[in-house]
């Protein structure tokens, strides 16, 4: 019995370990990856003349590259385990962190801040960590989990741009990103922590259909798989979401936000309405309340999608973005609107990501997680990719958003039809 308890003891103590440091390499990669919106028009003024469709296409470099690497890094992970992958992705983020700070054209720009930390992104952030997490947890306890580490990770969002935005306050843009890229030395002690085998998950016995296949063989299984191709199309949805927002609503703040109205100006007692540079740090720190909201929100997923029907929570996800986008670009945008939509938006902003990659796992089991979760999230940063570039581009030439507000409305509401007829079961091959 003494042996029963301590097995048991022991399991849950390499869980928690696994979540906590999953939880901590989220808050800082995502973290980071959050902070550029903050650079773009420093950056654009000082090296594109004020022009921001340029940086805007790093950043949409950036986010593809991410989705590009995500089943390349999610093969490595399963062929070589989990922490060599981890190593790997680390290294390119912080060699593209330091080529960044000495960036000084538009090619260099797009190798820094696009191909090396969207490379880094992908072998630190959710396709590998959300893959090491629901291997080592339970089927019963693994949406939880994934929530959890999901949820804590998100506040890296809320901390790391304000903290951003206080350097550029004090420091060049330059100095302002060296002492963000100091952040990433503390991944260094959790890459050791982040190990897990398929058959760690509580022990289970269970047997799935993919196990015994070879990785191309799973992956071909998969993409005639109906459920899983509908999840890799709705997917794209959230990206394209998240990244036009992460990266554009500062800039969207300062030149269309009032800056005052009367509702502000009761709460504050100040009747002056802000200047640019106070609107564009108002959009940053709108930018935090989405991180704060979304604590929230994507542990209430997790919670949701062990009650109810994962493709049906994500379903709901979808439409309600969809309408506070309408109603957000439908009233005059001021500040109490901006952090309504902040907050609201922030609850259902990465809630997407564990119920995503929960119904990968409920499909094929975590033999290859990594690498089929790997392509569903490609899709993801091909919306990335779409939505930060789409937003430079009419910006620039129209110096509006609204076509961008309005493609995002429309995608929502494609994504939560997309989501209905999706089934949450285990894949089985047809039968010869």
């Amino acid at each position: 019995m003494s042996t029963n308890v301590s097995a048991t003891s022991h399991s849950r103590g390499a869980i928690v370990s696994v979540v906590a440091a999953g939880a901590m390499m989220l808050a800082v990669a995502f973290g980071i990856r959050s902070v550029f919106g903050v650079f773009m028009q420093p950056i654009s003024g000082e090296l594109f003349g004020g022009q921001i469709e340029v940086f805007a296409l790093s950043l949409a470099i950036q986010n593809l590259v991410w989705g590009l690497a995500q089943p390349g890094f999610g093969a490595i992970a399963d062929k070589f385990g989990d922490r060599p992958a981890l190593w790997l992705g680390l290294a390119c983020y912080a060699v593209g962190m330091i080529a960044t700070m000495f960036a000084s054209s538009a090619l260099m720009m797009h190798l820094s801040v696009g191909l090396l930390i969207g490379a880094g992104i992908s072998g630190t952030a959710f396709g590998l960590v959300l893959s090491v997490v629901g291997r080592a947890s339970s089927e019963e306890k693994r949406s939880q989990n994934l929530g959890l580490v999901s949820a804590l990770g998100s506040g890296g969002q809320v901390l790391i741009p304000l903290f951003a935005g206080e350097l550029v306050k004090e420091f060049d843009w330059r100095e302002s990103l060296f002492y963000v890229s100091l952040l990433l030395i503390p991944l260094i002690l959790c890459v050791p922590f982040m190990r897990a085998k398929a058959s760690a998950a509580a022990g289970s016995t269970r047997k799935w259909a993919m196990d015994d296949m070879p990785l191309h063989c799973a992956v071909s299984a998969a993409f005639k798989n109906t459920n899983y191709v509908l999840l890799t199309v709705g997917f794209f949805v959230c990206g394209f979401h998240i990244a036009f927002i992460t990266a554009h609503l500062p800039n969207f703040v300062e030149n269309f936000c009032t800056g005052t109205d009367a509702v502000w100006t009761t709460l504050t007692g100040d009747d002056k309405p802000m200047t640019k540079e106070e609107l564009r740090g108002f959009g940053l720190q709108a930018l935090g309340v989405v991180g704060l909201a979304n604590i929230i929100g994507t542990f209430s997923a997790g919670h949701l999608g062990s009650i109810f029907p994962k493709p049906y929570v994500l379903s709901a996800i979808y439409a309600l973005r969809a309408l506070i986008i309408i109603v957000f670009i439908a009233l005059p945008i001021s500040p109490i609107s901006v952090l309504i939509f902040a907050f609201t938006m922030g609850l259902l902003w990465l809630s997407t990501v564990p119920l995503t990659s929960g119904l990968v796992f409920s499909f094929f089991g975590p033999r290859y997680a990594s690498t089929l979760y790997g392509f569903v999230f490609l899709s993801h940063q091909v919306g990335s990719f779409l939505g930060v570039w789409l937003g430079g581009v009419f910006f620039d030439a129209f110096q509006s958003y609204d076509l961008i507000w309005y493609a995002s409305i429309g995608l929502g509401v494609f994504s939560a039809i997309v989501h209905l007829p999706v089934r949450e079961r285990p894949y089985e091959p047809a039968a010869a």
